[in-house]
């Protein structure tokens, strides 16, 4: 078999295209077919590792993961000095220019129009302006476009207090303009740590001629091993900290990952004892809505407590409990809202590790998987290397999960 590269892609000459092929051509195009197995074991304990399977996964070359978490641009800034006749800077013509001093100054360009929505001109509309410069240092110079001068030569608006929230709005250019201010926002780099799962599972020989394997060719022991890999796993991928320790006994270090729960800053927090459809619809908001807001369907995993808070909430038409249903092997509650729809699921991992009443909103698009060592199973012979007459195997996989996009997911923390 002959393996060739070119600027068009990858070419197989001089043997059928098989999967072995595939595999060397073309690494990661064909999914682990183990992972089509894996995820039919008990795929209601694991939903985390349940989605992050179904959804594929990247591989990586190290076990130092870098990625890029995406949010756009920062919509709006709050002033951190107020604007009146005072802070008016003098023009040679009747232009109503100020120095805009936010807490934000970076995310404003040349040519762009703000809105200040609480300032209101005469006629009762709210303050618009124009950026004529940047200056991060010394602030935004920019054009009120609709607010003059009355008669007694002040302003014809009322002072603009501090913390009032300037929204960016479009970009407006002259006719002969073909270039305009370069977008500065930059994705934020991150980084995680790939840890290395193993569980190993051994049986003696005559066990094993004794029971009956399962269809896919694990036995019963390695079907509950997996089960409680899966979910050794889940736990790190929700509530792991990302660490390099050193065993001091093998002189080796060891990788931990960082689980998504401290990856998003987005936090909504509740009262157990008082959930209530407003509690339910402020969570859906903030869930839904802002910067970085995400997909219209979010899987929201909770534990006991949470889950038992929300099926206590009576329903109307502006919320909505749908049917049950399966996706990505895991059934579902549906519960509709006017600002997206949540697909409720209990997980006992969140009991397990004392956050009963807390859950995570999560937006299965803006969940990535980096895999440096696939799942896979290794056999070691400890009859022929005269340790023990059973068969052993061990079952490996070093991956970690990450958020692409942090807004779009949320913490829900019970109030203390």
């Amino acid at each position: 078999m002959e393996i060739i590269t070119s600027q068009n892609g990858v070419s197989v000459n001089g043997a059928p295209l098989t999967t072995s092929a595939t595999r060397t051509a073309a690494p990661g195009l064909l999914r682990n077919a183990i992972d089509d197995r894996i995820v039919r074991i008990r795929p209601m304990a694991t939903p985390i590792d349940q989605l992050s399977r179904c959804g594929g996964a990247r591989p990586c070359s190290a076990m130092k993961v870098d990625y890029y978490s995406v949010d756009v641009k920062a919509v709006s800034a709050n002033l951190t000095e107020a604007l009146s006749d005072e802070t008016l800077i003098a023009t040679d013509n009747d232009d109503v220019c100020f120095t805009l001093k936010t807490d934000n100054n970076g995310i404003f360009s040349p040519t762009e129009t703000l809105l200040v929505p609480s300032a209101k001109t005469a006629d009762g509309s709210p303050v618009m302006m124009y950026v004529e410069r940047v200056d991060r240092a010394t602030g935004v110079r920019v054009r009120l476009v609709n607010v003059g001068f009355n008669e007694s030569g002040e302003l014809d608006m009322d002072p603009i207090p501090v913390g009032a929230k300037v929204v960016r709005m479009g970009r407006a250019a002259t006719e002969l303009d073909v270039q305009t201010s370069q977008f500065e926002a930059l994705p934020k780099k991150a980084q995680n740590y790939c840890q290395i799962f193993k569980m190993q599972v051994e049986q003696s020989t005559f066990q094993k001629l004794a029971n009956k394997e399962v269809g896919w060719n694990f036995s019963d022991q390695e079907e509950v091993a997996v089960i409680d890999m899966r979910q050794g796993m889940e736990k790190n991928f929700l509530f792991g900290n990302k660490a390099i320790i050193t065993d001091h006994d093998k002189n080796e270090e060891v990788y931990l990952t960082g689980g998504i729960w401290n990856q998003t800053p987005k936090t909504f927090t509740y009262k157990p004892s008082a959930m209530t459809q407003g509690t339910l619809v402020d969570m859906c908001r903030k869930a839904f809505t802002g910067e970085g807001s995400g997909s219209a369907k979010k899987i929201l995993i909770g534990g006991s407590g949470l889950i038992e808070a929300l099926s206590k909430v009576s329903f109307d038409k502006a919320v909505q409990a749908g049917e049950t249903f399966v996706k990505w092997g895991i059934e579902f509650r549906e519960i509709r809202t006017n600002f997206g729809c949540l697909y409720v699921l209990l997980s006992e991992i969140f009991d397990q590790c004392g956050h009963e009443n807390d859950g995570f909103i999560l937006d299965p698009d803006c969940l990535t998987k980096y895999v440096h060592v696939p799942f896979h199973t290794e056999t070691l012979d400890l009859r022929r290397s005269g340790v023990r007459n059973t068969d052993a195997i061990v079952l490996t996989e070093a991956s970690c999960l990450v958020l692409r996009h942090p807004e779009s997911h949320m913490k829900v923390v019970a109030a203390v």
